[in-house]
């Protein structure tokens, strides 16, 4: 159910209810852009299936989807575009347009070209833990992320996000685990890896399918380069990448997940696949986090 998760910590002053917060939801119900509109956000159902619920709850945890549409124009387009509009009016006026009017014209020749443009959607879940008072976004772009953020932010009343901050940096920590300490018990080390030269270099090595353990790795750390990836296993249940950035990446939950869990029929799929994935999950994130030294306190 989730690839990639960005977490967010909720500020303790938001109270809302899921009946609330699916009100505010259906409010701001994904519609399609318009002919001249470039971008359209809004929410649809998790499930999938028109009608249901803009908000589900499943063990506790509520899901949510933000549905995004944008209809892009190739910028060499709009200024060819723009190039003949301009041609039109210095053949008619004799007058070579400014830049305040070129840019004006690039407005006018973007304005014309949308509603030829091929619109593309992408669709984002969201997972709130009350409980924890978490909030995940399954997206691996801090951008996208933030478009999510601010759309939550206008319907859930009094909602304040902050992103989740460790008391050691992911790069630290990666470091010294790839230097030779060992990573926390409920953790082990798979055989991927980035590092990346701080220096004006910018130097990078890549390991695919490689063990780590190595006096290679070591030798780069010592040399100065940095983690910005790291695959990780939490129990051998779930893997995922780890980034400097702290998001966790390329989830994949692991065989011994699913053992011994009954056949569940079509329709009951998707509780079955939320309740597995955010079971899993809300664990997995607190061991992460005190592997990292612990939330940051943020001071008042």
């Amino acid at each position: 159910m989730f690839k990639n998760l960005i977490v967010y910590r909720i500020a303790p002053e938001w109270a809302a209810d899921p009946a609330q917060l699916e009100a505010a939801l259906d409010q701001m119900r994904f519609v399609p852009c318009t002919p001249t509109q470039p971008m359209s956000a809004g929410w649809v159902e998790p499930r999938g299936v028109a009608h249901a619920p803009l908000l589900e709850v499943v063990d506790g945890h509520w899901l949510l989807k933000l549905q995004v549409e944008h209809k892009a124009v190739p910028g060499a387009v709009v200024r060819r575009r723009a190039e003949e509009m301009a041609a039109q009016i210095e053949q008619q006026t004799g007058r070579k347009p400014g830049k305040k009017q070129m840019k004006e014209l690039k407005e006018d020749a973007l304005h014309e070209l949308l509603p030829q443009a091929f619109a593309k959607r992408a669709a984002v879940q969201v997972w709130i833990d009350p409980v924890q008072r978490l909030l995940m976004v399954d997206s691996g772009s801090a951008n996208r992320a933030d478009e999510v953020v601010t759309q939550l932010v206008k319907a859930g009343e009094g909602l304040s996000l902050t992103l989740l901050q460790t008391a050691e940096t992911p790069v630290a920590v990666m470091s010294a685990w790839l230097a030779g300490t060992e990573p926390p018990a409920a953790f082990s080390i798979d055989r991927e890896c980035e590092l990346k030269s701080p220096d004006e270099m910018k130097s990078v090595v890549r390991y695919a399918r490689h063990a780590l353990d190595i006096e290679e790795v070591r030798e780069h750390i010592r040399s100065g380069k940095l983690p910005t990836r790291l695959a990780l296993t939490w129990q051998g249940r779930v893997s995922f990448v780890l980034s400097d950035t702290g998001q966790v990446r390329k989830i994949a939950f692991l065989d011994g997940v699913f053992e011994g869990l009954p056949k569940v029929e079509k329709d009951e799929a998707f509780e079955a696949d939320a309740a597995i994935a955010t079971g899993e999950l809300r664990q997995l994130i607190p061991d992460l986090v005190e592997a990292l030294g612990g939330e940051h306190a943020i001071s008042a």
